[in-house]
C-alpha cells in the first residue's frame, strides 16, 4: 500500500506559514520605507522599526492567545468585548489624538481595529444561532444595529475606510450564509445612498473619485498621491532598484511606510517579488476557504469566511488604491504596511482562524455537510447545524 506525505501536518500550518513569509517581507519593508523619514523627523533611522517590532511581539502574543482560546468563547465574552469597544470608540471622539484632522488614536491603538474583529464575532453568532434553528438569515437583527453603531462611530472620526470594513465584511458575510433576495436589494439601494451622503459630507472623497480617471490632471494637488504611487511601481521595473535604493520615500511619496507600502515594496523589489505577494494573498483565500468547510459548526464556518474577507478583503483594496483604480481610503495591507494596531488585529483574527483549523480537524470525517436550503439564495456556505460547544448566545 503507498503512502503519501501530506504536505502540511494540519490545516493550519499553511496559514501561519503565509502570515509569516508576509510579516517577514513587512518588517524588512516597513524600515526600507521609514528610515529617511524617521532620520529626518526624529534623528532615529530605526524609529518605526523599533514600534514596528514592539507591536509584532504583542501581535504574536495575541495570536498564540487567540489560536489557544477556543473560537466559541469568543461568543461568551462578546458582551464585554462589546461594550469595551464601543465605549472606546466614544471616547476617542473626545479625548483621543488628533492626527491630519482625524481623531483615531487612544493610548492603547485605535479602537476602529478591534471594531473589525468584533463586528466578525457578532455577525457569525448570529448566523450560527439561525443555522441551529433552520431558519433564515436577515438583516434586521440586533447583531447587525450594533455593527452599524460601531460602523457610524468610526465615520464620525472621520475614518470612512475603516467604517466601510467594519459594516461591509459582515454585509458579505450575511451575503454568503444566504440572505433573502427582497433584502438584498434593499441594502444594495441603500449602500448607494449611503455612500453617496458619506461622500457629500466630506467633498474631499468626490474629488478622490473624480481624480482616478485622470490623475495626471492635478497631479499637483488632489491626483498627487496617486501619481506618486503609479510613478514608484513603474520605476522598479521587473527586477527593482534594490533593497534600500527606491528614491521615493526621499519625501515624494506620502505614507510611504502605511497606506502606500506597497509601492515602494515594488520599487526595490520589482514586479516578481510583487508577483509573489499576490499568490501569497491567493493562496491564503484558498486555505481559509478550506479551513472553513472543515470548521465543526456553523460560527467556525462563518466567522473562518470573514476573516478570510477582513484579510484578504483589505488586500485587495489596498492593492487597487496603491495601483490607481481605488479611491485612497487609507485602508493598510495587512502584514506589509506599519501599523501597530492594525497588525495586532490582524494576527489575533489568524490566531482565531488556526484554532477553528485545529478543531475542524476532527470532522473531517466523521461529520457531514448539511444540504443546501430549498429557498432560493440561501445558504451559498453550507453550513453544519450541529449543536454549538457553548450554550451561550449573544
Amino acid at each position: 500500500m503507498r503512502i503519501r506525505k501530506a504536505l502540511w501536518n494540519n490545516d493550519a500550518e499553511p496559514v501561519i506559514v503565509i502570515m509569516v513569509i508576509l510579516l517577514v517581507l513587512g518588517t524588512i519593508n516597513v524600515f526600507s520605507s521609514s528610515f529617511v523619514m524617521a532620520a529626518t523627523e526624529n534623528d532615529n533611522p530605526y524609529l518605526f522599526l523599533q514600534k514596528h517590532l514592539v507591536m509584532l511581539v504583542i501581535g504574536t502574543a495575541a495570536f498564540i492567545a487567540c489560536r489557544k482560546i477556543h473560537y466559541t468563547r469568543w461568543r461568551t465574552l462578546m458582551p464585554w468585548l462589546l461594550f469595551g469597544t464601543l465605549l472606546c470608540l466614544v471616547l476617542v471622539l473626545f479625548i483621543g489624538t488628533s492626527v491630519n484632522g482625524a481623531k483615531r488614536w487612544l493610548f492603547i491603538g485605535q479602537p476602529a481595529e478591534l471594531a473589525k474583529l468584533m463586528a466578525l464575532i457578532l455577525t457569525a453568532a448570529y448566523i450560527d444561532s439561525r443555522a441551529r434553528r433552520n431558519q433564515p438569515v436577515s438583516f434586521l437583527n440586533r447583531q447587525f444595529l450594533f455593527v452599524a453603531a460601531m460602523a457610524g462611530l468610526t465615520e464620525v472620526e472621520p475614518d470612512m475606510g475603516t467604517a466601510c470594513i467594519i459594516a461591509g465584511v459582515p454585509v458579505l458575510m450575511y451575503f454568503v450564509a444566504g440572505v433573502k433576495k427582497g433584502e438584498r436589494r434593499f441594502l444594495g439601494v441603500a449602500a448607494v445612498v449611503l455612500a453617496t451622503a458619506m461622500v457629500i459630507w466630506q467633498p474631499y472623497r468626490l474629488d478622490r473619485i473624480k481624480i482616478l480617471f485622470d490623475p495626471w490632471a492635478d497631479a499637483q494637488g488632489v491626483g498627487y498621491q496617486v501619481v506618486q504611487s503609479l510613478s514608484t511601481i513603474g520605476s522598479g521595473g521587473l527586477w527593482g532598484m534594490g533593497l534600500g535604493a527606491g528614491v521615493s520615500k526621499y519625501d515624494y511619496l506620502p505614507e510611504a511606510h502605511t497606506d502606500f507600502a506597497f509601492a515602494i515594496f515594488c520599487q526595490e523589489h520589482g514586479y516578481i517579488l510583487a508577483l509573489m505577494v499576490f499568490l501569497l494573498y491567493a493562496f491564503l483565500t484558498l486555505f481559509c476557504a478550506r479551513i472553513a468547510n472543515i470548521a465543526r459548526d456553523a460560527f467556525g464556518q462563518v466567522l473562518a469566511v470573514g476573516i478570510m474577507i477582513l484579510i484578504v478583503g483589505q488586500a485587495i483594496v489596498n492593492l487597487m488604491m496603491v495601483g490607481g483604480i481605488f479611491p485612497v481610503v487609507g485602508v493598510p495591507l495587512p502584514f506589509i504596511s506599519y501599523g501597530g494596531s492594525s497588525l495586532v488585529v490582524s494576527m489575533a483574527a489568524m490566531g482565531m482562524l488556526a484554532n477553528i483549523a485545529d478543531h475542524g480537524e476532527h470532522r473531517k470525517r466523521d461529520i457531514p455537510q448539511a444540504p443546501e436550503s430549498e429557498e432560493s439564495g440561501r445558504p451559498k456556505l453550507r453550513l453544519v447545524k450541529g449543536q454549538s460547544e457553548s450554550p451561550h448566545e449573544i
